[in-house]
């Protein structure tokens, strides 16, 4: 039996959402959330979640909706298309991978090409690929090709979640893994006395700047603000877990230590786990951590924020794998962590 609500999640790696056009995840989310919360949204692709009392300060949990993706920058005069990248892509792992295409007058199946073995000169065997080196095949003429795929539209692997043992293995869970356990956190609160207003956020654009949670942080002004993400799992070969920390399958949530991040918010939610016995982790970074809490905390005057992490294989390919203990460890932190809150905090760093 499934630790965590499985069938939802599922269904948000489903929908194709790439950096700029997260709409899909977001009606899925935003559907979701209404079964339990108040919702909204803005012009910016930024979903909203929230319970407690709407005059109360708010609490704000951040999760982005966006994956990285693909956006086609030419069509030739064969019709094969050339792509840009949307966000932080190892071509290697695109070769040979099928594409949706979210192309405006319905979506379209390709392929991404590249030049065989059989064909390629001894030098060119040994080189790695080059995202300019490869193309989008979409079996149509020319024609069509023009006509239904114009420059601009967006792109993402054509690879569904699937169970490999425990683990959940998809493309797009960074981050729609964080998306899910922000409101999954929401969930478990509904039922309490709450002292705050407490807003799930899945937010838009991460992967090419954290900017939705810029836009969706200075509309919310919260006292305070938990950004969820992912980490590198660091059993995998080639992790360093002296750089990355010590983060395995099944250590629960991860939590990051480091300027940018509030060490009072990090230090309650560490109190609130040893409390209620949720397995965590603890990583350091020494500049910013690379998620929405980088935005978040310097939203208007400076928003105290914490960064709860899953720890996960294979990131920015089309099989990044978590597993489902380590999931529900980061949603009960968050919980965890806000019940505990008292009800006038003070997050002032002391040193």
């Amino acid at each position: 039996m499934s630790v965590i609500n499985r069938e939802f999640l599922f269904r948000l790696l489903e929908a194709a959402a790439p950096s700029g056009l997260e709409r899909r995840a977001a009606d899925v989310w935003l559907q979701e959330a209404a079964t339990f919360a108040r919702t909204g949204e803005d012009h910016y692709g930024n979903a909203y979640a929230e319970i407690g009392p709407e005059d109360a300060p708010v609490i704000a949990l951040m999760g982005h909706l966006d994956e990285i993706g693909l956006i086609v920058s030419h069509v030739n005069d064969e019709g094969f298309l050339a792509v840009l990248p949307v966000g932080g892509w190892d071509p290697q792992v695109l070769v040979g991978q099928r594409i949706r295409l979210l192309a405006p007058g319905g979506d379209v199946i390709g392929v991404i090409g590249k030049k065989a073995i059989h064909v390629m000169e001894a030098d060119e065997r040994s080189k790695a690929s080059k995202l300019e080196d490869l193309w989008i095949d979409v079996g149509l003429p020319k024609e069509e090709v023009q006509t239904l795929i114009p420059v601009g539209t967006y792109g993402v692997i054509e690879q569904g979640p699937i169970m490999v043992g425990t683990r959940v293995v998809s493309r797009a869970l960074d981050n729609r893994v964080g998306a899910f356990i922000v409101l999954e956190a929401l969930r478990a609160l509904k039922d309490h006395d709450l002292k705050y207003r407490v807003v799930a956020v899945g937010t838009s654009q991460e992967e090419i700047g954290c900017f939705g949670a810029q836009v969706g942080g200075y509309r919310l002004d919260p006292i305070a603000g938990v950004a969820v993400d992912v980490t590198h799992e660091t059993k995998q070969p080639g992790v360093s877990e002296k750089k990355y920390g010590v983060a395995p399958f099944g250590s629960g949530a991860n939590l990051t230590v480091g300027p940018m991040v509030s060490p009072v918010i990090t230090r309650q939610m560490t109190d609130a786990a040893r409390e209620a016995g949720i397995p965590f982790t603890l990583s350091a970074a020494g500049r910013y951590s690379g998620t929405d809490a980088d935005a978040l905390t310097l939203v208007r005057a400076g928003v105290p924020s914490a960064v709860v992490s899953i720890p996960n294989r294979y990131m920015h390919s089309p099989s990044e794998m978590v597993d489902e203990q380590d999931v529900k460890a980061c949603t009960d932190i968050i919980a965890a962590w806000i019940r505990a809150l008292p009800e006038t905090p003070d997050f002032t760093r002391r040193g």
